[in-house]
């Protein structure tokens, strides 16, 4: 752990205006099939959902990711190595992100980037007092679009970005070889990419995941309607949706929806939106790889695979990537 005097910190904020976040979710509503960001699930409350079901025994991502890195953290930070910009993208609660700061020699600085602003304020916060002499450089966006990277006080010898957690499922299969290239221009070529990959299973456990007992996944997936509702002035009525997760075999991804009870019409900014009963608005997708196919996808955006550990089930694994330009 670093010590010292703690660096000030200023947050870089970007996060998405409210004519984005209406345009965007008028344009999903519009679709057929009707399908939203799921970036657009991480408002305040969101974010509290989110680490309520990752302390989830359906859950297996967040614990089997956490102990592959406690498990094998001294390797990770052997191929980081010395002087280096840590990049993370969707930081969260940077829970697993500590394994890393407690072990990186010489680290010139830490970039948490999440759009949640009142978490990552918190969390930078923590940050702050437990690594005083660590500068910490947080922005607040929506990681997909464009913005500036603030560069740290230190040189930097390379760049690295964590992208932890498996959020690369989330991206439809073009989409996630665009972002990752665009990783690779952020990381230039001798940088790497430690990213967090779920892998294919058994759909009971896939099942059990995204639809856990006690109904905090359908809890977080209904929240999106709250938000919209709240900060667009809709008038969904959350009680005539129902949480829907299914896996989709053929295409390899689970598939979260809201489902609606009943033939109804939702009104937001002037806009009339038709539901007929059993029509659902896709929110989310979660692909799974085997390490062949994400190997693939990783050197056609400019990756090479360089070391995967998984844990004994083979059921997630962290790789790191070293850019190849």
């Amino acid at each position: 752990m670093n010590t010292g005097k703690n660096q000030p910190v200023r947050l870089r904020d970007f996060s998405p205006e409210r004519e984005l976040f209406l345009r965007d979710i008028v344009s999903g509503l519009r679709k057929s099939p009707k399908k939203l960001p799921s970036k657009y699930f991480y408002d305040h409350r969101g974010s509290q959902l989110y680490e309520e079901i990752c302390g989830l025994d359906e859950y297996y991502i967040p614990r089997t990711e956490a102990a592959i890195m406690q498990r094998h953290v001294g390797e990770m930070v052997a191929r980081l190595g010395k002087s280096v910009t840590l990049i993370e993208y969707g930081c969260g609660s940077c829970t697993k992100t500590r394994f890393l700061l407690d072990r990186l020699p010489d680290l010139a600085a830490y970039v948490p980037i999440d759009i949640s602003r009142k978490q990552l304020l918190r969390v930078v916060d923590e940050l702050g007092r437990d690594y005083p002499a660590l500068e910490i450089l947080p922005v607040c966006a929506d990681y997909t679009g464009d913005f500036a990277l603030p560069a740290p006080r230190r040189r930097s010898e390379r760049i690295a970005v964590y992208y932890p957690g498996s959020t690369i499922g989330n991206f439809e299969p073009a989409p996630a070889r665009e972002f990752l290239r665009h990783i690779a221009g952020v990381c230039r070529p001798g940088g790497a990419l430690l990213i967090g990959v779920d892998l294919k299973k058994d759909e009971s456990v896939l099942h059990a995941a995204y639809n856990d007992r006690g109904g905090v996944t359908a809890a977080f997936n209904l929240n999106l309607l709250e938000r919209i509702n709240g900060e667009l002035e809709a008038d969904f009525d959350t009680g005539q949706f129902e949480h829907r997760a299914v896996y989709n075999k053929a295409e390899g991804r689970i598939e979260m929806h809201l489902v609606s009870r009943k033939e109804q019409v939702v009104r937001l900014d002037n806009v009339s939106v038709p539901f007929a009963r059993g029509e659902s608005i896709w929110t989310e997708s979660s692909y799974k790889y085997d390490l062949e196919g994400f190997a693939a996808l990783a050197q056609a955006a400019g990756f090479s695979v360089d070391r995967v550990w998984t844990d004994e089930r083979r059921w997630f694994s962290v790789q790191y990537l070293t850019c190849t330009g």
